[in-house]
């Protein structure tokens, strides 16, 4: 495969790339626009990227909004009362095929790696069996990590430390937690302590759902970040949510920051999720409820961005794009200035890959050759434009393709007489 007339990431000029057994072979800077042939790809000065990683999103809920009973007052807590009815109507082939679905729509969007939570608070571990199933017969068509998730608490659920073992024996890959749903703050901590044991147990990563919630009291952050630095584990350790932290004021955040520095903890936040089940307490000033994503950039503290659910009791929207959700955490935590542009992509794409350890990612010559061409030329193109996905490769094979939408000029704009 040769690609020509390209754009890469924070680089001005073109380029071509060469892909040979499906890695890439040559990145090679052009002088100037290439004439297209019969056997190159021409990028017309599209950006070449680096794949969509999805860091969070629960598949074994997807598309069962309204099943049997729609989230009417759009809380976290009733979503999870939703799910409770909707839990024992699970089975293998009505799993696969919503997990499948799913997936195709994020293949569609440019995605090639996901994180997916199953729920562990379920006797039969169906979603952990189905997903583990799925992650092997998909395995070198997408990346496929399966976090084994108590969602109804890991020590406040009847065997719930068995059953979240038994996931992990079954072949979950990430150890998941929520301790802000524990009984008890006493609880929380207890269960933080469990699953950063049961990592090193499994040699698993680790992904807790941490303070989703308003409450500026909920501080298990600063508990896993604290674990994960006495245990060298920061880098294999990601927090979602930590919607808390917007509640948190900011005498004490100077404090959590340096903790969560020295951890070397990943962040996920999913921010059209958040601003909708978040502040639902609140009537006004209303807060936002968004984790600090903004502040922890500035930090250099590894943020990135996920879609959470697509069309389920929590969220009953979705589309499969996480250029959509980029754009919403650009809007709703203010990084409107151009650098926070400049870098945007980050967020969606290398940012994710970290907190997932995924290897070989990226293009670089010698790593497999998987990539997206965007509509657009750089960050701040792509984002504005909210530019579509025209290619997705994977190993040197097209997965996806799209044409490039054609705008026609109106005739009404065509006949309008000069000004």
């Amino acid at each position: 495969m040769y690609i020509i007339n390209a754009r890469l990431r924070q680089r001005p000029e073109l380029f071509s790339l060469t892909i040979e057994n499906g890695h890439f072979a040559r990145l090679e800077a052009q002088q100037g626009e290439l004439a297209a042939t019969g056997k190159a790809i021409n990028a017309s000065g599209n950006l070449i990227c680096a794949p969509f990683v999805e860091p969070h999103i629960h598949l074994d809920a997807a598309l069962t909004a309204g099943e049997p009973e729609w989230n009417q007052s759009g809380t976290l807590f009733e979503g999870i009362e939703r799910w409770s009815q909707r839990k024992p109507m699970l089975n293998e082939a009505d799993i696969r095929k919503r997990a499948l679905s799913t997936i195709e729509l994020l293949v569609q969007n440019g995605v090639q790696a996901i994180r997916t939570h199953a729920d562990t608070t379920d006797p039969t571990l169906i979603g952990i069996r189905t997903l583990c199933a799925l992650r092997e017969e998909l395995k070198g068509k997408i990346d496929l990590q399966v976090v084994a998730f108590p969602q109804d608490g890991m020590l406040s659920y009847p065997n719930g430390l068995k059953l979240m073992e038994e996931a992990l024996e079954i072949g979950a890959d990430v150890v998941g937690g929520i301790p802000h749903f524990e009984y008890t703050r006493e609880l929380g901590e207890k269960s933080v302590k469990i699953l950063l044991a049961l990592a090193r147990k499994y040699d698993c990563l680790v992904d807790v759902h941490c303070d989703e919630i308003d409450d500026p009291n909920s501080r298990f952050l600063e508990f896993l970040a604290c674990e994960a630095l006495f245990h060298d584990m920061g880098a294999r350790v990601t927090a979602s949510h930590t919607t808390a932290m917007h509640s948190y004021d900011n005498a004490y955040c100077s404090k959590l920051f340096r903790l969560l520095k020295n951890s070397g903890i990943n962040f996920i936040s999913c921010p059209t999720e958040s601003i909708h089940l978040q502040g639902r307490f609140d009537t006004y000033p209303k807060r936002r409820g968004v984790t600090r994503i903004k502040e922890l950039r500035e930090a250099n503290i590894n943020v990135c961005l996920g879609q959470d659910s697509i069309f389920d009791p929590w969220y009953s929207l979705g589309n499969g794009k996480l250029l959509r959700t980029l754009d919403f955490a650009l809007h709703i935590c203010q990084m409107m200035g151009y650098q926070d542009y400049a870098s945007a992509l980050d967020m969606i794409t290398d940012n994710s890959a970290k907190a997932m350890c995924l290897k070989g990612y990226g293009i670089e010559v010698g790593n497999p050759a998987n990539f997206i061409l965007l509509e657009g030329h750089d960050d701040y193109s792509v984002v504005r434009r909210q530019g579509e996905v025209l290619l997705s490769v994977r190993h040197g094979e097209i997965i996806m393709q799209r044409q490039p939408a054609h705008i026609i000029s109106s005739p009404w704009i065509a006949q309008a007489p000069a000004l």
